[in-house]
C-alpha cells in the first residue's frame, strides 16, 4: 500500500512537532488498517495494534479515544482523498470529458493504492456511530453531486450523452469502488491495465470516448 504523503507545513519547532504528531496518527491508522481487513474490526484489538507497533496502549489512546475513533479515520480516507481528486480535475483546464479522464485516473489510483481503506469502510460502517457513518454519506454525496455536474456540464458541451446524470454519476462512482473487492496486487491484470479497462467502460457509459488513461504526475 502507498503510504500517505507527509503534508507541507511551517518550519519550526510548533510545525516539527505537529509534523511527528501527524507521522504517529497515520502509523497508528496504517497497523489498525491491516488488522481490521485481516481480522475484522470486532476481532481486532487495541492490544493488537499497539503490539505491532511495539508501542503501548495509553500511547494509542493519547492519538485515538477509542477503537470507534480509528475506524471513523480509516474509512473516510477514501472519499477525503477522492473529494481532492475531483477539485483537482475541475480546475483542469479543457473539456469536460478531459476532466472526467483525469477525475477517473485519480480516484481509481486512489482505490488501488488505499484498498485495504476501501475495503475495511465498505465492510465494516456498520460499527460506526450514526454521526461518524452520516459524515462520511455526506462527503460521498457531495462527490456524486460534483460528479453529476461534471457530467452535465459534458452533455451540454456535447461531449456526453446521458439521459440521468445523477444515476450515472452513483454508476460510476460504484463501478471504481468496485475494484478494491477483486484487485490484487499480485494478481494477473496490473494497476496500468485496470485503469485502461475501467475508463473504457466509464467512456462506454458517458457514450465518450475517454479510453486513453491520464499518466500519474
Amino acid at each position: 500500500m502507498t503510504k500517505p504523503q507527509l503534508r507541507e507545513i511551517s518550519a519550526g519547532p510548533a510545525g516539527l512537532k505537529e509534523e511527528i504528531s501527524d507521522f504517529k496518527r497515520r502509523r497508528i491508522s496504517e497497523e489498525a488498517c491491516h488488522l481490521f481487513y485481516a481480522n475484522g474490526y470486532e476481532g481486532a484489538t487495541i492490544d493488537a495494534i499497539a503490539q505491532r507497533l511495539d508501542v503501548t496502549k495509553p500511547f494509542i489512546y493519547s492519538y485515538f479515544k477509542n477503537k470507534s475513533e480509528l475506524l471513523f479515520e480509516i474509512s473516510r480516507t477514501g472519499i477525503e482523498l477522492s473529494l481532492e481528486a475531483m477539485r483537482q480535475a475541475e480546475n483542469k483546464s479543457g473539456s469536460p470529458a478531459d476532466q472526467l479522464k483525469l477525475l477517473v485516473d485519480r480516484v481509481l489510483r486512489i482505490i488501488l493504492d488505499y484498498q485495504e481503506y476501501i475495503v475495511v469502510y465498505e465492510r465494516e460502517e456498520k460499527n460506526l456511530s450514526y454521526e461518524q457513518a452520516r459524515t462520511i454519506r455526506k462527503q460521498r454525496s457531495l462527490f456524486d453531486h460534483r460528479l453529476a455536474a461534471l457530467l452535465e456540464a459534458g452533455c451540454k458541451s456535447g461531449d456526453f450523452a446521458i439521459q440521468n446524470t445523477a444515476m450515472t454519476a452513483t454508476t460510476i462512482g460504484g463501478m471504481m469502488t468496485w475494484v478494491a473487492f477483486w484487485y490484487s496486487p499480485d494478481g494477473k491484470w496490473a494497476e496500468a491495465e485496470i485503469i485502461s479497462h475501467v475508463m473504457s467502460m466509464v467512456g462506454s457509459v458517458v457514450r465518450s470516448n475517454i479510453a486513453a488513461p491520464v499518466p500519474a504526475g
